[in-house]
């Protein structure tokens, strides 16, 4: 009796993630490419901010790439705010800061004086903001890669909306082994559901990797205050915040100019890491956005049900069979999703990611759990 119950409600919550999964893709198909203009102008002054830790092999290629923008120079600085790095990450901005003007360093341990936090990426993008010059701040990550176009789209589709805060699409590389395959997709199905949610205001996602928002918008939020002891959320707390006040300002640039390419984790331990870093928020959002809330609890319940029931089948071996039959439809939701968000990344879909759901089941699960009671290890720190 208590298995046929079981069976009953993993059904339900089957029917209500497929539900939400096939409106992200109707909210995903209602999108239309942003495309900039070939006589546009270039108006709006923005400032970079570039948070860094340890980043020696990654911080040369992200800032050439940002200078090497078809935007002109005196209208965009780069500030790179330094995480007390004990790599040569500060001596590479040094150099490059010879040969490019626009770039600034600031050193984090500066502002704290030895004060230990649990959330040091938002202080450092705050104390960041307090010497930006620009109207409008684009926080990105020292391993990401911009496009040359990336400045002037976000310039245009400024110019164009009503808007005040900007999330933009992100992309992993992947070199085609399990773990970059695994990651890749993964990550780009949060991109599309972030691209479709926030077209239909149903909550709120974004990614710091690529992101803006008006500088003194950030300030009349009272900047990260209220949410500064989380260790994540410099992205998606912070969207909450300004969405409460500006409601119809908050937008997508859904443009493939302005995709950030970032590497995967290097290692399962390190990805688990991000992903329960990322998880450790979630509860952040049963005040500030019930939707997005309600979405984690049900995908999270139906990953347990999923987790629990292929060990039920040492009780009754028709369990195994029931398990099948949900992956089956569990896949067949996600790939009526997935296609039309790879086709926009232009990225080429792994046909065999069914085979990886069982990783994919235990690292939601997992992820889940420690991000509410365990603590975590993030560039080389122990968060709680």
């Amino acid at each position: 009796m208590l298995l046929k119950i079981f069976l009953i409600l993993l059904a339900f919550l089957l029917v209500g993630y497929a539900t939400i999964i096939l409106l992200y893709r109707k909210w995903f198909l209602q999108l239309q490419p942003f495309n900039i203009s070939k006589n546009s102008i270039a108006t709006t002054h923005f400032s970079i901010i570039i948070p860094a830790r340890n980043e020696a092999l990654n911080i040369k290629n992200c800032l050439q790439s940002i200078v090497q923008q078809i935007y002109p120079a005196t209208l965009f600085e780069i500030i790179v705010i330094d995480d007390h790095s004990t790599d040569e990450t500060v001596a590479i901005v040094e150099q490059l800061q010879q040969q490019y003007k626009n770039i600034q360093l600031i050193k984090l341990a500066d502002a704290l004086n030895g004060k230990i936090l649990n959330a040091y990426k938002k202080k450092a993008i705050e104390n960041a903001i307090q010497y930006a010059s620009g109207e409008w701040i684009i926080t990105t990550d020292a391993d990401c890669i911009v496009k040359e176009n990336w400045l002037t789209t976000f310039d245009e589709f400024i110019q164009k909306n009503k808007t005040v805060f900007i999330a933009a699409p992100v992309a992993f590389t992947n070199n085609g082994s399990l773990l970059q395959s695994f990651q890749y997709i993964d990550f780009m199905s949060m991109q599309g559901i972030t691209a479709a949610s926030v077209h239909a205001g149903f909550h709120n996602m974004c990614n710091g990797a690529n992101l803006a928002y008006k500088k003194d918008i950030f300030y009349e939020v009272n900047g990260f205050n209220g949410i500064d002891n989380i260790a994540s959320g410099d992205d998606m707390l912070l969207m909450n915040k300004i969405k409460a006040k500006y409601k119809n300002e908050v937008s997508f640039l859904f443009s493939n100019d302005a995709i950030v390419s970032t590497h995967p984790m290097p290692s399962w331990k390190s990805f688990f890491n991000q992903r329960i870093r990322w998880a450790s928020k979630a509860e952040q959002f049963k005040t500030k956005d019930n939707n997005i809330f309600l979405v984690l609890v049900l995908v999270y319940l139906f990953n347990v049900g999923l987790f629990v029931l292929p060990f039920l089948s040492f009780i009754n071996f028709h369990c195994l069979y029931y398990w099948f039959l949900f992956i089956f439809f569990k896949t067949l939701a996600e790939l009526a999703f997935a296609l039309p968000v790879a086709n926009f990344f232009k990225q080429r879909f792994i046909w065999w990611f069914p085979f990886l759901q069982p990783i994919h089941i235990v690292y939601i699960v997992a992820s889940g759990w420690l991000g509410k009671f365990g603590t975590f290890s993030w560039k080389d720190r122990n968060v709680k």
